[in-house]
């Protein structure tokens, strides 16, 4: 399988080379797998010769001009953390040649993948127009503004679509290069994943700060204020859009478009947060934690916290407070 990687000027060190790495140890252990025709050709392209990382490292590249038609084009993330650093990033000459050679990739035949920051990048194709994808969970608001035709789940560790698949924030580009292993070899994939330690994860839930998000708008945080001092009680649009200052469709408009879910749904997410964090801080049991955060039973909070997290709640306490329920 013949797989490019995209280096752009100011790329994520990190992501480029996990990419790198993890590609090449699917190579040598593709014999041991028992998947020896399994092999990934792997070519660092970029649309300069000598591109530079975003710590100061020029990597070798051979030029996407001279580059022979992919299989796979992956787009590491570029080395921007916030909305404002990204935007400057994404002005780059790099980001506007990458646009037209990822396009011509694809209507060759190309799967493009991207991860963390470098959604931004594939999503300025317009080939997930209609699709969806995921980035890093705190950009998830800035992604919705900027590609409003996208269909952004940021709660997901991959999300694959035709032609295209993206992976979640920074480490994530592990989950992407493991994806596109799996998708060779499901016995390979599996091997590089315990040679280097990592364990399947299916969303982002768990690493999400929601009140990081709210602060992109301030409706949204004072609707998030709200509902933290209430997430024992009964939810009310009514209320909470009283105490937002606008009324319930305005509300209900400007989380979809921030956050994309419904005020419910993200009360939801912050009763979810706060039963995390009284697991991982306290002894109480999951009945009465329950209480605390408005679900009658600690049955509810129980499938809710798997269906979040993809784990227990033995699973959580143990891997955030070193013990067992």
């Amino acid at each position: 399988m013949r797989v490019h990687i995209l280096a752009l000027d100011g790329v994520f060190d990190t992501g480029l080379s996990t990419l790198l790495d993890t590609l090449s140890v699917a190579n040598g252990l593709s014999a041991a797998a028992g998947t020896p025709g399994v092999r990934f050709d792997v070519t660092v392209a970029g649309v300069r010769r000598r591109p530079r990382t975003a710590q100061g490292l020029f990597v070798p590249a051979l030029a996407a001009a001279h580059c022979p038609q992919p299989d796979v084009a992956l787009v590491p993330a570029l080395g921007a953390k916030t909305p404002q650093t990204l935007q400057a990033a994404l002005r780059h000459r790099d980001v506007s040649a990458a646009v037209p050679l990822l396009r011509r990739w694809a209507a060759a035949g190309a799967l493009l993948g991207s991860a963390c920051t470098g959604t931004f990048v594939l999503a300025g194709t317009s080939l997930l127009d209609g699709h969806g994808a995921t980035t890093s969970w705190w950009l998830a608001p800035f992604f919705r503004e900027r590609y409003p035709r996208v269909r952004l789940d940021e709660s997901r560790m991959v999300v694959s679509a035709p032609g295209c698949v993206t992976a979640g924030a920074a480490l994530a580009h592990v989950d992407l290069a493991l994806w596109l292993i799996r998708r060779a070899s499901p016995a390979l994939a599996t091997m590089v994943a315990r040679y280097l330690l990592i364990e399947p994860r299916a969303s982002q839930s768990l690493f999400a700060i929601p009140d990081h998000l709210a602060h992109a708008d301030p409706l949204v945080e004072r609707f998030e204020q709200w509902a933290r001092d209430g997430l024992g009680t009964r939810f009310s649009l009514t209320k909470a859009a009283a105490a937002a200052g606008t009324s319930e469709r305005t509300l209900s408009r400007r989380l979809r478009a921030v956050l994309g879910k419904s005020p419910l749904a993200y009360f939801q997410d912050l009763r979810i947060e706060r039963a995390m964090h009284l697991l991982r801080t306290s002894h109480d049991s999951i009945d009465r934690i329950a209480g605390q955060v408005g679900y009658a039973e600690g049955a509810t909070l129980r499938a809710l916290l798997r269906r979040k997290t993809g784990r227990t709640i033995s699973e959580l306490r143990a891997r955030s407070a070193g013990r067992t329920e």
